[in-house]
Formats: C-alpha cells, structure tokens, sequence
C-alpha cells in the first residue's frame, strides 16, 4: 500500500473538524508565528471557538485537542499542495517548494493521539454536538442559510458525484471543492464557497 492510499485509510474513519476552515483562513492571511495557543485564541476572537468546559483545566485541554486535531486534519488536506508544520510552538503554512523534503509521519505518535476522537474524553454524542456546533457557528460565518433548496440530490449533483457515493468519496469530494473555491484562495469564489457549504451540510449528516 502506498504512503497516499495509508494516509486515506487512516483518515477515512474520523469526523471532520470544522475548525479547519476557519483556521486556514487565519493561516492564508498570517502563515507563520503561531502557537497552539494564540491560534485558539484568535479562533475564540473571531466566535468559532467557545468555552469548552467549566473546569479551566478541561477548558484547556479540550481546546488544545480540537486546535491540534484541526491542523492535523488540514495538514493531510493540503498535502503536497501545501505544506502545514503542525509543532505546538511554531505552526507554519508554507508552500510546497519550501518543504519539498517533508512529508505526513503516519507513525507520530502526536498524530495518533489528536487525530483518535476519544481521547477528547467525551462520548461520540458530545464530540458529535460539538463538531455541529462548530459547523452552524462557521455556515452563519459564511452567510450559510436554510433558504437553499439543497437536498441529498441537489447536493449530490453539485458534487458531481453519482447517487451510491460513500461517505469517504464525498468528503474527499468536499474537501477539493472547498480548497478550490474558498474564499481566500487568488481565484475562489465566496458565493460559489457558500454553497457548497449547504451541500456539505446536507451531504455530511448521511
């Protein structure tokens, strides 16, 4: 199996992070001198990241978690096309060119940890309320609305993907057109962005 085809094994089975979307918005506009922390909180700033738990301890952890969790997920995302150095303190989003020598470490042990949902040390209930969450609170960013008539097949058509279409198909499928056409990018579209954010959430919940 190569390195690609190990890398969508591994990933085909997590939730998708929500904060991934915003926080590669805050990355496009300041690619380099994160941390962790000022990236959760500048995520907090912009209302995509709220209080987690009423313990600040847990309040901490869980916030880590989900920045990490984010990065690792975009990092598998704009790979080889970008490269994301996913380090607690220095987190850096350099074009491809600037990293031809990196590459995804399936066997970090970091990136086992924060990539397994249950070690966020909530049931998949929670994890799952909180990940919607997060996904109302970026739609409303974004100028998502119910008006659409978005439906599994609407959905499916602007995706351009047939009516059998797995899960791990169509959020490949998301995750391209989303990269193609966000907002940020030199040629993306933010009308055509928003929409597909409704297909998304129609399609995501299958």
């Amino acid at each position: 199996m190569s390195q690609s085809q190990e890398l969508t094994a591994t990933f085909q089975s997590y939730m998708e992070n929500p904060l991934l979307w915003p926080m590669l918005e805050v990355l496009r506009k300041q690619p380099s001198g994160w941390k962790v922390h000022t990236l959760a909180a500048n995520l907090s700033e912009l209302g995509f990241m709220p209080v987690l738990d009423d313990s600040p301890e847990k309040d901490l952890f869980k916030r880590n978690f989900l920045i990490m969790n984010a990065l690792y997920q975009l990092q598998e995302t704009l790979y080889p096309e970008k490269w994301l150095q996913v380090e607690a303190m220095n987190i850096m989003l350099m074009p491809a060119q600037r990293a031809i020598h990196c590459e995804i470490d399936l066997d970090d042990p970091l990136r086992e940890y924060y990539t397994q949902w249950h070690n966020y040390e909530a049931n998949e209930g929670e994890v799952r309320r909180l990940l919607n969450e997060f996904w109302t609170r970026y739609r409303k960013a974004v100028g998502g609305t119910s008006d659409l008539n978005m439906n599994r097949m609407n959905a499916l058509k602007l995706f351009k993907l047939p009516a059998e279409a797995t899960q791990l198909e169509i959020r490949r499928t998301w995750r391209k057109l989303a990269l193609k056409w966000h907002p940020d990018r030199d040629n993306g579209n933010a009308e055509t962005f928003r929409v597909l954010c409704e297909a998304w959430n129609v399609l995501r919940h299958d």
